[in-house]
């Protein structure tokens, strides 16, 4: 029984190992608003951190997010080298109002599209808006699901964090 004990909890240790060892952007295609396919690690291994929004056209928290973030923007990227994406899981139906809403909304951002949501599998995540933090070595050091006004600046903290390590 002892023996049945130690193997079960060796194999839980193996898997919560294994869990915790994908800390790094997946090998997934996603595509930018004109089309173009784009891997979605290249982003991780740009030298810079990286912050990615997972965002819809239907998510007012995600919209609220991505403005609050957009006052701020200008400033990470002079301070801390910050790359920030907004990733829309809209379907290929509501894609085409995505380009309008940023026009509107006038966001910096890099805008790419998962519209059949394989990096949303991959990274295995249910609800927008979804938030992941990337050091400059391309490891993925925060997961933020969800915003509440402030959410913000508890990221520019994590960003000034990282930023000051180098």
């Amino acid at each position: 029984m002892k023996l049945l004990k130690f193997f079960t909890l060796a194999l839980c240790l193996g898997c919560f190992t294994q869990l915790s060892a994908q800390n790094t952007l997946p090998d997934i295609k996603v595509k930018t608003l004109d089309g173009k396919t784009v891997n979605i690690q290249d982003f991780g291994k740009n030298g810079k951190i990286t912050i990615i929004s997972f965002w819809a056209t239907w998510c007012s928290p995600c919209k609220k997010e991505l403005d609050a973030v957009a006052d701020l923007y200008p400033e990470w990227q002079e301070k801390y080298n910050v790359e920030f994406l907004a990733i829309t899981i809209d379907n290929a139906r509501a894609l085409p109002k995505v380009g309008p809403m940023v026009d509107v909304k006038q966001w910096e951002y890099t805008i790419l599209s998962d519209a059949k949501e394989e990096l949303k599998r991959a990274l295995n995540f249910q609800t927008v808006p979804y938030t992941l933090v990337i050091d400059q070595e391309g490891n993925i050091v925060d997961k933020h699901s969800g915003y509440v006004a402030g959410d913000e600046y508890e990221l520019e903290d994590k960003i000034k964090k990282l930023a000051a390590k180098k």
